[in-house]
């Protein structure tokens, strides 16, 4: 499976991509989305200019399911991402250590089961 890692801030960039890997996936890292095709595309709600509803459109159109993140206590990032139309909404710390369950929990009408393994 192809993970659209969209995303300016290096740590989290390099923290994904390599959980990316780990779990046997092919990491995409970018700043700006350009015509890259992912299943998956994690976005850190935090960069505002990163997941804008223009951005979560393009996704949706190439049916790309979202993931978005942002700390446990910026429940407005995480709300705002829900009204936006991310897929799933996660903090920080979920993403970081339950990776693999977050993927798993993809509904398989979204991303077939068998690209996710």
């Amino acid at each position: 499976m192809t993970i659209l890692i969209l995303d300016d801030n290096l740590m989290w960039t390099e923290k994904l991509r390599r959980s990316v890997i780990a779990l046997g996936h092919t990491p995409i890292v970018a700043t700006s989305l350009q015509e890259e095709r992912a299943d998956i595309a994690i976005l850190n709600l935090g960069r505002a200019h990163l997941s804008t509803p223009e951005i979560l459109q393009a996704l949706r159109e190439r049916g790309t399911y979202t993931v978005g993140h942002a700390g446990h206590k910026e429940k407005d990032l995480l709300l705002e991402g829900t009204a936006n139309g991310v897929d799933r909404v996660v903090s920080n710390s979920t993403l970081a250590f339950k990776l693999e369950d977050i993927l798993a929990k993809i509904p398989s009408d979204k991303v077939p089961s068998d690209r996710l393994n």
